[in-house]
């Protein structure tokens, strides 16, 4: 898959209203941290279903350029999962942080 920089990804948000912060995930076996991301809002909704989360937090599905959140994984040590509506993996992105 080739992702561009400047295409628009649909990620999942919780928190308060001014603190978003991205839902961010751990793959077990791989020991990595991942950013999930979609690319199509219906793809983003239906795939929540398949992610850990809290169920007390309220999660919303947003765009954000690609860019901006390959720099954000980038420095929060994170790679970016492409993932599919059924929570199956499309790419993964990025280096596997140290």
């Amino acid at each position: 898959m080739d992702m561009k920089d400047e295409q628009w990804v649909w990620v999942l948000v919780h928190g308060p209203e001014g603190n978003e912060q991205l839902l961010g995930q751990q793959d077990v076996d791989g020991n990595v941290s991942f950013i999930p991301c979609f690319l199509g809002k219906d793809e983003a909704a239906n795939g929540l279903a398949h992610l850990n989360k809290e169920r007390s937090k309220m999660h919303t599905v947003q765009a954000i350029i690609f860019e901006d959140l390959k720099r954000y994984a980038e420095q929060n040590g994170f790679m970016i999962f492409v993932i599919d509506a059924m929570g199956n993996i499309i790419e993964r992105i990025g280096n596997v942080p140290r």
